[in-house]
């Protein structure tokens, strides 16, 4: 972290990234090779698949900062194998036990961080879609990262990580309101929509016009939740008001790519 300075936005999401890594460490550090294997609410995935895929991508993630055309190269490798009907990104784990999975995973994310510093940050950084700031990739990072981690500590019947760093998750979700109605191919409205999230911390996080006709208001977890699609809206206590409020709530990702499966109402 630099000192000459106020940290900058890749700064500060690098420090939340790597405070992600810790707390989903922290999650599976004494797990049971039995535990590994414990089913998550990801259709099909266990605990370990779910950090075998965190692991991939990882490792990915740091080849795109740091060489564009290695990266090229292995995307063109890694479509080959799901071509196949393999999904090359939990194969590791499912190859080893769950104390080398742990031990590599920690080994990797730690890389991607360090790539992160040393990156350059006017750069564009490839990925599978739309090129990213350096900033929004690694945001997107420890987006991925805890919405794994939520699927671990389901299976694990435990509340999940909640902390400051979900303000990096809201704020995606609320950008990425026009992309949610892409994925769903579905003309994107222009109404203004005011978003009021109640922090950890009990403080507000706001985004948009506070007098708008239309609102979403809630806790940042359960926002959160729901953009990473962890959660059915039925779940959570968000409350809409408005029409277009209440159909983006049903749609809503904070990832790009097409509208997944989302989950099922719990009740």
């Amino acid at each position: 972290v630099r000192h000459d300075r106020e940290m900058d936005a890749t700064d500060i999401v690098l420090r939340d990234l790597a405070d992600e890594h810790l707390a989903l460490a922290a999650l599976i550090a004494e797990l049971s090779e039995s535990q590994w294997r414990t089913k998550t609410p990801a259709d099909g995935w266990d605990i370990a698949d779910s950090v075998s895929h965190l692991y991939f991508f990882d490792i990915r993630s740091a080849l795109a900062m740091t060489d564009a055309t290695g990266f090229a190269a292995d995307t063109q490798e890694m479509m080959k194998s799901f071509a196949s009907g393999g999904d090359p990104s939990i194969a590791f784990g499912r190859a080893v036990s769950g104390t080398e999975l742990l031990s590599e995973w920690t080994k990797y994310s730690a890389a991607l961080v360090a790539a992160g510093r040393s990156a350059d940050r006017t750069q564009r950084v490839p990925w599978y879609g739309p090129s990213m700031s350096v900033a929004s990739f690694l945001t997107a990072r420890l987006m991925e990262t805890w919405a794994h981690s939520v699927d671990i500590s389901d299976a694990l019947k435990m509340p999940p990580t909640t902390s400051l760093r979900l303000k990096h998750i809201a704020h995606i979700g609320v950008l990425a309101r026009a992309n949610s109605y892409r994925a769903h191919q579905r003309e994107v409205p222009e109404a203004n929509i005011f978003v009021s999230l109640q922090a950890p911390d009990g403080s507000l996080w706001e985004w948009g016009n506070v007098d708008a006709p239309e609102s979403v208001r809630g806790s940042a977890l359960d926002f959160s939740l729901l953009v990473t699609q962890r959660r059915h809206v039925q779940d959570t206590r968000l409350v809409a008001q408005g029409e277009l409020a209440t159909e983006w709530l049903g749609i809503a990702q904070a990832f790009a790519g097409p509208a997944g499966a989302g989950r099922q109402p719990l009740s």
